[in-house]
């Protein structure tokens, strides 16, 4: 992977090194990103035989998957600024079987990626375990970078979160704790009056504040209920547009007092009626729009004409 290493994203100082941060803080124009999720390599199989705990010997019918959602971003024009993944990379939990397998296999069908399009990786509860521990956290981030940070792009500032830190960090207390010192600081930033304001601010994250409400019930699919209130006052007090993730397997969310909450299904296992598919997210000077795109129709007909002509401005 060594000549694909440009490609993945390695976070230092929390901030994205594959573009040049100075010049991605102005607004060029409009542009368009990949927002994907769930590759999730072995679940498939796992989820027919109904044992999805300790399953997942097999995967390649998501390696075949990731392969055609490569190619069909490969082939959009214009071409995408970058594809985030949120979370899920694989099935196997630290230190199972087939993790390892998992891991290289990913990479490898992620290395046909066309090299003008960076490759963003957001960490997910399989990637760092339920209950996630300094040693997961380290392994994660060897193997796919920082599990928080932040880059700019085109005069958008995004932060990439680390989901399962809101969920369970009863292991990792003082892990906790630095993303959270690190999350505001960067949302006073966005805010600040003395600093360049970003054009959007966007989160990426792999469990959902929520699927369909703010204030719906706890969830095994969503973030619980007071820390997403704290998140959501947070992210609105300091402008943000819109939270992605995943985790999901299907399709869902909302958008409540200008926060869209976008929950996109997955390249991989399906536990909905939504199709194996992308969401291309198309960002304007006002708006941030976006649409969940079958693997088949992005394939054969690339993003929607509407989507297109955004673009053109």
């Amino acid at each position: 992977m060594a000549e694909r290493e440009d490609l993945f994203l390695r976070a230092k100082h929390r901030t994205f090194s594959g573009l040049t941060e100075d010049a991605e803080r102005e607004w060029t124009g409009p542009f368009c990103f990949i927002q994907a999720a769930d590759p999730q390599l072995g679940l498939m199989k796992a989820w027919r035989d109904g044992d999805c705990e300790g399953g997942g010997d097999e995967w390649a019918e998501e390696i075949e998957l990731t392969k055609q959602a490569v190619e069909a971003v490969n082939q959009l024009r214009p071409r995408p600024r970058f594809i985030v993944l949120c979370g899920d990379l694989v099935h196997a939990m630290p230190d199972t079987p087939f993790r390892e397998g998992q891991e290289r296999d990913l990479k490898a069908a992620l290395k046909g990626t066309d090299p003008s399009i960076p490759l963003v990786f957001v960490s997910g509860n399989h990637d760092l375990g339920n209950t996630p521990t300094p040693r997961t956290m380290e392994q994660y981030c060897s193997a796919w970078g920082n599990d928080y940070f932040s880059f700019w792009v085109g005069g958008v500032l995004c932060l990439v979160l680390n989901s399962q830190l809101f969920y369970d960090a009863s292991a990792c207390p003082q892990l906790m704790e630095a993303q959270e010192t690190w999350l505001e600081e960067q949302l006073s930033r966005a805010s600040s009056s003395t600093e360049p304001r970003p054009k959007h601010v966007l989160v990426f994250q792999h469990i959902p504040l929520y699927l369909k409400s703010p204030d719906e019930e706890d969830d095994y699919f969503n973030l619980q209920r007071v820390v997403r209130q704290n998140l959501l006052d947070r992210f609105k007090k300091a402008g943000v547009k819109a939270v992605f993730s995943g985790h999901y397997h299907r399709n869902a969310g909302g958008c409540h007092d200008g926060l869209d909450m976008v929950v996109s299904s997955a390249i991989g296992c399906q536990l909905g009626e939504d199709t194996h598919g992308l969401r291309v997210v198309v960002v304007t000077a006002d708006s941030i729009i976006h649409r969940y795109h079958s693997l088949e129709q992005l394939s054969a007909e690339g993003m929607d004409e509407d989507l297109r002509k955004l673009l053109e401005v």
